[in-house]
């Protein structure tokens, strides 16, 4: 009978310490299943030319980064004077997935802020956002000469995040 308590005692404490591991997390780590798997492919209009399309076909043979995001997107913010500073650098071309926006609101926003993006498609409906397994904007991805996804930012860039993992990363790619 004295025994009877060790069990929700024991489950209790069992409780806390997944609960002290789940809260010590950083919610952007989340993997991807998609890391060095090859990036799905897609076909979608361009952002400012309507009547042209973009694939990732086009880009093998050089590593390249995919910014997912949106003019409705206040992180967007924090991150886009970076990109718009390190695109100019010309290391990685950077190409742009406008999720779930509107053609006239992304331009504008583009227009206002500054354009970092070598080509930036219209993602509309948000169907190419999930197959890359999109969980908000922005997320950003590397991806190889071979069109193999070897890297997924969740949230916006910091200068930490470009120099301690993604320069690194584009130029080992690159080597």
């Amino acid at each position: 009978m004295k025994r009877s308590y060790l069990v929700p005692l024991g489950v209790f404490a069992a409780l806390v310490v997944f609960l002290a591991i789940g809260l010590g997390l950083d919610p952007r780590e989340v993997p991807s299943p998609l890391i060095d798997k090859p990036a799905p492919q897609f076909t979608a209009a361009r952002l400012d030319i309507p009547d042209q399309v973009f694939t990732p076909k086009e880009m093998v043979g050089k590593v390249w980064m995919l910014n997912v995001w949106a003019s409705w997107c206040v992180a967007c913010r924090q991150e886009h004077e970076l990109l718009v500073a390190f695109s100019r650098t010309g290391l990685v071309p950077i190409y742009g997935l406008d999720y779930k926006d509107t053609r006239p609101e992304a331009l504008g926003w583009l227009q206002q802020f500054g354009n970092p993006y070598t080509v930036s498609i219209t993602d509309e409906q948000g169907k190419v956002g999930l197959d890359y397994g999109v969980y908000g904007v922005p997320e950003t991805f590397v991806i190889d000469k071979t069109g193999t996804i070897r890297y997924k930012q969740i949230g916006p860039i910091t200068p930490q995040a470009l120099e301690r993992t993604i320069l690194p990363l584009i130029r080992k790619l690159n080597a």
